[in-house]
């Protein structure tokens, strides 16, 4: 499988670390990760939102690694925050989690089932 990201020249480029969009060629899998929460195995949700966007992005690690895949085979992340004081405290988790791989990424302004929880991160990937 190759993965690649683009940016077009004529077009803005990405505010922060992501891609404008990725072209994955001979993949032979699609994984669709449903929304991961920042919540411990069982049922616990920490109450700040950088200890919950790190289990969020260990959640969604452990979804990927059960598919035999990595971080490395991500090409989409959408990431739902209701609230937007807290995107700047979610991105070093982020970071942590992808280091310099960039896939195509959404941040949406959202009311999540819970009052409780503070992020929601749901992924597609390509193996």
């Amino acid at each position: 499988m190759q993965i690649r990201t683009i940016n077009a020249d004529l077009a803005p480029q990405p505010a922060s670390a992501y891609s404008q969009a990725v072209e994955v060629s001979s993949a032979t899998r699609t994984l669709y990760i449903s929304g991961q929460l920042g919540t411990e195995v069982d049922g616990t949700t920490p109450s700040s939102v950088e200890e919950q966007a790190r289990l969020a992005w260990r959640n969604l690690r452990f979804q990927l690694e059960a598919a035999g895949m990595t971080f490395d085979n991500l090409v989409k992340v959408t990431m739902y925050i209701p609230d937007p004081a807290d995107i700047p405290a979610s991105r070093p988790a982020r970071a942590e989690a992808l280091g310099n791989l960039r896939p195509a990424s959404t941040v949406l302004v959202a009311a999540l089932a819970n009052p409780a929880w503070k992020i929601e991160i749901e992924a597609i990937a390509c193996g």
